[in-house]
């Protein structure tokens, strides 16, 4: 498969929906997408100001700085210690990352790639761009022999599901079996709200609790976008096996997928400073608080959704009916069906709108119920 084999982009199918939802008197409520709505914190902002005469070539290892900052966080933030600045990549964004990891490992016809059964889409995209199978499965009994990409994404998107160290470890455990490299796409960690995960750290694939202490085959994609909104900046970083780093490493020099100079150093302010995380996090915890009831007395069930920037709802019957019935309310979601074929009946609702914008969309979900 190539480039020109890829199905039409799936958001373009909500258009209509979103002229409805425009329609509405009090104007529309975009819950659509997951893009942050709030300021890139001054902090980061300055460091990307004094850092703007980049007149030479980046590495694409990043700067010792930056990579000594990821190795820190990781220790201060997620409970992983034992790595070093080997073990660590900024990356463009983690999007690319998912989207190229299969051909960056050498993936190609005959190979399968497994990814969660609620999953955003480029985890297949990236399977299909280099000829493997996408599968779907979270149980690792039914991973194929020929699986060489296991991808694991907690907290997830869209189900806002996370994965405790006993079912990291089992994913850890099946991918070594098969030969496989797991990858933990773990971009909404630092946004935990049920218990426990509203009190205690939610866990890495490379925390040593699943590792032991052995990163053999292990890797954690982790993105500044959403704890410190920095989406327009394309500021994320891998982390893992330093045999596995190494290579991609290689290919990305090649490649010329280089985070520019400026946003190195805004990274490297971001990641030293935990108070601005704290504080957004804070926001997303009012929406949601705002939200999720008055998506519930709307008449939807919320299913896991215990952390992440999105709510996982269902009313019981096809997507594309809820958003359309949502349109007509002037809010805005994503139908289930945009993230693979097994629940159809589920809606996405971020949390990433104003509070005013929150605020309007749930007195118009309590007048609906």
């Amino acid at each position: 498969m190539g480039v020109a084999d890829l199905a039409d982009y799936p958001w373009d199918a909500v258009a209509p929906y979103a002229k409805r939802a425009r329609e509405h008197a009090g104007g529309i409520v975009d819950l659509s997408i997951g893009s942050p709505v709030d300021e890139t914190p001054a902090l980061v902002r300055d460091a990307l100001a004094a850092a703007t005469d980049a007149h030479a070539y980046p590495q694409t290892m990043g700067t010792p700085a930056l990579r000594e900052a990821i190795v820190a966080w990781y220790a201060r933030r997620r409970g992983v210690t034992g790595l070093g600045t080997e073990n660590v990549l900024p990356t463009v964004g983690s999007k690319e990352l998912v989207a190229l990891l299969p051909l960056l490992l050498g993936l190609g016809p005959g190979d399968v790639v497994v990814h969660p059964r609620a999953a955003y889409p480029t985890y297949e995209v990236g399977a299909r761009l280099v000829g493997a199978t996408p599968f779907a499965s979270d149980d690792p009994a039914e991973w194929p022999a020929a699986t060489r990409l296991v991808w694991v994404n907690s907290p997830g998107n869209p189900d806002g599901r996370v994965l405790d160290v006993p079912a990291l470890r089992s994913a850890r455990v099946h991918a070594r079996e098969l030969g496989a490299v797991l990858a933990s796409d773990e971009c909404y960690a630092e946004l935990g709200w049920d218990a426990p995960w509203d009190e205690q750290p939610i866990p890495s694939a490379l925390d040593p609790a699943v590792t032991d202490g052995d990163l053999t085959g292990v890797l954690s994609v982790y993105s500044l976008s959403k704890q410190s909104n920095l989406a327009g900046y394309r500021a994320a970083f891998l982390a893992g096996d330093a045999d596995v780093v190494g290579g991609l490493l290689t290919a990305r020099k090649h490649l010329g997928l280089m985070l520019p100079w400026p946003v190195q150093q805004a990274m490297e302010a971001a990641l030293a400073d935990d108070e601005h995380v704290a504080r957004q996090k804070e926001l997303y915890r009012a929406r949601r608080a705002l939200l999720k009831p008055a998506v519930e007395a709307a008449g939807f069930r919320v299913d896991a959704s215990e952390a992440g920037l999105y709510l996982w709802a269902t009313e019981g019957r096809d997507a594309w009916e809820s958003v359309g019935r949502l349109a007509d309310l002037g809010i805005l979601a994503g139908p289930g069906h945009f993230y693979g074929a097994h629940h159809p009946n589920h809606v996405r609702l971020s949390l990433t709108a104003t509070d005013e914008r929150i605020a309007a969309a749930a007195a118009r979900l309590h007048g609906a119920g």
